[in-house]
């Protein structure tokens, strides 16, 4: 066929009863699915996303063929297959088993990349692996996945947030990475700067991301992450979560707001995630800096 199948498409060649679904939770990048599968002698073809398969219950032998090569493994609860995007495969298994995959869209794996790199990264490949035994990797599926059950405050943000932090795992493990011909760059102009400051300080509430910021200035990710470290001297998130870190400061000494309502004026997920970020930032939770401040 011609073109990468979607996710949601993936049911037309691996048929399973659907357990849960990210769908309509407002992800972006990023989105989890999980299937109850007897056993199957299927052919997946190329998909546009990465796919993490994270094993719930059941265990069987599996087989399957990347590149012409079969490779065998037993897998069940605890183990994890890695899917690279735009490659054909097939799997046979004969078991029931019970799977959640993560899919993460090749944007979002390169905007990563470009961020860690510290430059424009054109391509990236993750190796494709049947069995990783990576309590990192099952882990976040975990994590992302439950939020398809829990719906819980600022769900989109963490489930980016998660997705993000596993991205660079992978990136570290599992990648390769194509660099692009270096290229001279140059920090953000002061009107750039003072734009940007003021979108981040206009947006501090809302959920801020790198697409967002960038495209405040009219640059690409890549090339505004890059300008931005050069001119605030840090990556765009640190520096986004150093300036919402200190207008919980000032509202904290000179508000009476309750600390969940400063949480969530100054971004941050919930009062849970506000004391942790603060406590490690200034060594005091919110409420003992409230006291230490009142006159």
């Amino acid at each position: 066929m011609n073109g990468l199948i979607s996710y949601e498409e993936l049911p037309e060649w691996v048929p399973g009863r659907l357990l849960s679904a990210s769908d309509g939770l407002g992800w972006k990048h990023v989105a989890s699915r999980s299937y109850h599968y007897d056993g199957q002698d299927v052919i997946v073809p190329a998909m546009r996303d990465f796919m993490l398969v994270g094993y719930q219950a059941g265990t069987t032998p599996m087989g399957r063929r990347f590149e012409g090569r079969w490779t065998h493994d037993t897998l069940g609860p605890g183990a994890a297959s890695l899917l690279t995007r735009a490659q054909q495969a097939s799997w046979n298994w004969h078991e029931p088993i019970d799977v959640t995959h993560i899919y993460l869209s090749g944007d979002l794996v390169a905007e990563v990349a470009s961020e860690v790199m510290d430059c424009s990264v054109s391509k990236v490949t993750l190796n494709d692996v049947l069995r990783a035994d990576d309590p990192v990797m099952t882990a976040a599926i975990r994590a992302i996945a439950q939020e398809t059950q829990v719906h819980g405050l600022g769900g989109p943000l963490y489930v980016d947030a998660m997705a993000r932090g596993l991205v660079v795992h992978l990136l570290r493990r599992y990648a390769s990475i194509r660099l692009p011909t270096a290229r001279p760059s140059s920090a953000l102009s002061p009107r750039e700067k003072r734009l940007i400051l003021d979108y981040i300080d206009a947006e501090l509430a809302m959920p801020l991301d790198l697409k967002g910021m960038a495209e405040a200035l009219g640059l690409t990710p890549c090339l505004f992450a890059k300008r931005f470290r050069q001119s605030f001297g840090k990556p765009p998130y640190a520096f986004v979560t150093a300036r919402r870190l200190e207008r919980a400061k000032q509202l904290l000494a000179t508000t009476d707001l309750p600390v969940k309502a400063v949480a969530a004026d100054c971004g941050f997920t919930d009062q849970a995630h506000l004391t942790r970020m603060f406590s490690t930032a200034f060594g005091v939770t919110p409420a003992a800096f409230r006291r230490r401040a009142a006159p």
